[in-house]
């Protein structure tokens, strides 16, 4: 059944064609193909510094709260860049915003390889993040301008393999490097392979959208980045109430959700000139207002869990990094495995016939996490990561595909922009309520009085920030439940040109 509010939307949004006629198939294939390649290789960085963590804050002389913001400043820069992408994807072409966001990226790599100390290390993290915020909303809105709506949930479960198998297989990667090299190795793996992709992105990536001039607002952009990192500095730093006192995070809170209601209010008024840097008319389709809720609960979910079982792992259970790394490697390869799977599942049955088992099953392994102590085998763990990775790739593709699927064509960009900000906003929300949690659950434990106090302490900081994550899931479930196939009029679907 089409979306109810969706007429709403194709009323009163412009007219424009989803996509030039004259791509062929064979570079549609090409360029989606691409697209793929380099986002796999950029999202790889989301979560390659998990596993080391524990090894910077003995380099580096810094904190485990501290040394997060590795993690959760790369996903609070995603947040705030990828709103101007939407920007960007009206109104210039395919190629140069390719070459764009991988030079960036490749710049941020470099920096990073070569930091002395932990300041510049974050800018290099910073710097690579701006690259990676561009590559995700290109990639989605080229697929929905050029894969027709029936083929459409077999492409974005090859899209889910990069936006879920990379950030999971990341902390893999990174024992294995750890293991034998240095911490900078780590950039120096991914170095020449985003260069690669750079200069064969030159040669092959041809322009397949046609831009339009649209003003960039400059407010926007600048309510969004304190609206977006008022609220994720806010969460982070919760951990320090202890030694920074409470003012810290409530006037960080204060100020993100003030200015996230002048964002939303500016957005309202300037799309009624189509001048907006967020078109929020995406959020009149029910399907894509649900579609986010339940994916960014998943993205807390995933994200709170990949930067939470190697502290564990190593903290608790004594593992060393390289064994770390390869017991998550099976959840990985899983959820790598079937993605493209429930793309096809998605074409033919519609979402909630995965959606709602994905979510159940998240849910489920996030109860089973709160079961865990000094004691606990790595086979139940193992097991436990792979039921969840199952979980998610059931979760993730119907959610993207259904949730986009159902806006109109000129609203494709918008809602691409909308879903990697709200994606990386709940990982960088995700990341630092985990941390935050567990170092709160630590202390209230009495972590710190000796050594075989501390793990049990960090045991029980461990269980209670995925018991939180646990009863937050529940609503993941309900969400889910409501998420529809969407149908759009014929005469608003794209040509099929793949």
């Amino acid at each position: 059944m089409a979306d109810p509010d969706a007429a709403t939307v194709i009323t009163s949004a412009r007219s424009e064609p989803a996509g030039p006629s004259s791509t062929s198939p064979a570079t549609a294939r090409l360029v989606i193909g691409l697209l793929l390649v380099s986002a796999f290789v950029v999202i790889l960085n989301e979560t390659i510094m998990g596993v080391a963590l524990p090894r910077l804050m003995t380099d580096l002389d810094i904190s485990a709260t501290t040394g997060q913001w590795l993690t959760t400043g790369f996903m609070l820069t995603m947040a705030v860049v990828i709103p101007i992408t939407g920007f960007l994807l009206e109104r210039f072409p395919t190629r140069p915003v390719f070459t764009w966001a991988m030079s960036l990226f490749s710049a941020g790599t470099v920096i990073a390889l070569l930091a002395p100390g932990f300041p510049v290390l974050l800018v290099g993290r910073v710097v690579q993040a701006s690259g990676t915020a561009i590559m995700m909303p290109l990639l989605m809105t080229t697929v929905l301008t050029l894969v027709e709506p029936q083929r459409r949930g077999r492409v974005m479960g090859n899209i889910s393999i990069v936006i879920s198998v990379a950030p999971a297989i990341g902390p893999t990667i990174s024992g294995l490097i750890l293991q034998s090299f240095t911490w900078r190795s780590m950039f120096g793996f991914v170095l020449p392979i985003a260069l690669a992709a750079l200069v064969i992105g030159l040669l092959k990536v041809r322009n397949v959208s046609t831009p339009r001039r649209v003003p960039l607002d400059v407010g926007s952009v600048i309510v969004s980045a304190f609206a977006f990192g008022g609220i994720v500095y806010g969460l982070s730093s919760i951990a320090t109430i202890g030694s920074g006192g409470i003012w810290t995070p409530v006037v960080a809170l204060t100020v993100g959700l003030v200015a996230l209601v002048g964002f939303i209010a500016r957005q309202r008024s300037l799309q009624r000139r189509d001048r907006a840097l967020l078109d929020l008319r995406t959020f009149r389709v029910r399907t894509f207002t649900i579609a986010i809720v339940a994916m960014c609960i998943a993205m807390i979910a995933m994200f709170g869990t990949l930067i939470l079982l190697p502290i564990y792992l190593e903290t608790v259970l004594g593992l060393p990094v390289l064994q770390v790394g390869l017991l998550l490697l099976p959840g990985g390869l899983v959820m790598g495995l079937l993605s493209p799977v429930v793309g096809r599942l998605y074409d033919q049955h519609g979402a909630q016939v995965l959606a709602v088992p994905g979510a159940v099953l998240v849910s489920v392994v996030l109860w089973m996490f709160t079961m865990l102590s000094p004691t606990t085998s790595v086979w139940f763990v193992l097991a436990a990561h792979v039921l969840l990775s199952i979980g998610l790739a059931l979760t993730f593709t119907p959610l993207f595909t259904a949730g986009l699927g159902g806006l109109t064509p000129d609203l494709y960009s918008h809602g691409s922009a909308l879903l990697g900000t709200a994606q990386q906003l709940a990982g960088a929300a995700g990341t630092a309520l985990f941390v935050t949690l567990m170092a709160i659950g630590t202390a209230a434990a009495g972590g710190g009085a000796s050594s075989a106090v501390s793990v049990d302490a960090t045991a029980a900081g461990v269980r209670t920030a995925f018991l939180v994550g646990a009863i937050i899931s529940l609503f993941g479930i309900a969400a889910s439940a409501m998420v529809r196939k969407p149908e759009l009029p014929p005469g608003l679907v794209p040509s099929a040109t793949h």
